[in-house]
């Protein structure tokens, strides 16, 4: 009866064993499946973003990040033979990216909105107030330049391209308001953006063949 017992209680372990298995295994492709689901609905944002842009798009992958501090700068899969160029707008499917800032003959390297060499003539679409944005890498984000203490400005107000300085197509999102400082020791109001891109996952973008260009 004890070795029945001893038997039938190692049975019990090994198919929980087993049970635990299957289950890590069935969440393991349920997890996978998310990821395929969430990337193909990306690719058809992109898809969609690309569609309501009158100009010429082709869809590119990232092939590496730079790692250097305050640096924003991330390489793509497209160069000079597919007619990539120097200051090329680069978008995603929920705003701006950045610019082509080195085009080789398979790959280029962009420069992120939030890497503080980059700048984007923007407008506030509540009250169309234009104005220029700039990366902080430090913060990891994108702030306004000479904003003055009179303007009116607010939390959760979106800036999306103004079309000025024949960069960006207009009326792109760049980023929405995160807060709004105002600095007695300063001669303009402090002004940060979140930006409205997935700078930090998306993983296809769009070149985007904008103006002259086109």
């Amino acid at each position: 009866d004890l070795k029945i017992v001893i038997s039938t209680h190692d049975d019990l372990i090994n198919q929980n064993l087993k049970l635990k298995s299957e289950q890590l295994l069935l969440r393991s492709q349920l997890q996978r499946l998310i990821a395929i689901e969430s990337e193909n609905n990306y690719l058809k944002s992109l898809m969609k973003s690309s569609r309501q842009l009158k100009s010429k798009t082709l869809i590119a992958e990232l092939l590496a990040v730079d790692s250097e501090p305050y640096v924003n700068q991330v390489v793509l899969n497209k160069g000079t033979r597919d007619g990539v160029y120097v200051g090329q707008p680069v978008l995603d499917a929920s705003g701006v990216m950045g610019q082509v800032a080195q085009a080789g003959l398979v790959t280029s390297r962009v420069i992120l909105i939030s890497d503080p060499h980059s700048g984007v003539a923007v407008q506030n679409t509540r009250n169309g107030m234009r104005t220029i944005a700039i990366g902080d890498s430090y913060a990891g984000k994108i702030r306004l330049m000479y904003v003055p203490k009179t303007a009116d400005i607010r939390v959760g107000d979106l800036f999306i391209t103004s079309g000025l300085g024949d960069q960006y197509p207009e009326g792109y999102p760049v980023g929405k308001v995160l807060n709004v400082t105002n600095n007695p020791a300063k001669s303009f109001l402090e002004v940060y953006l979140q930006p409205s891109a997935h700078l930090d996952s998306s993983r296809e973008v769009l070149l985007v063949w904008y103006q002259k260009h086109a």
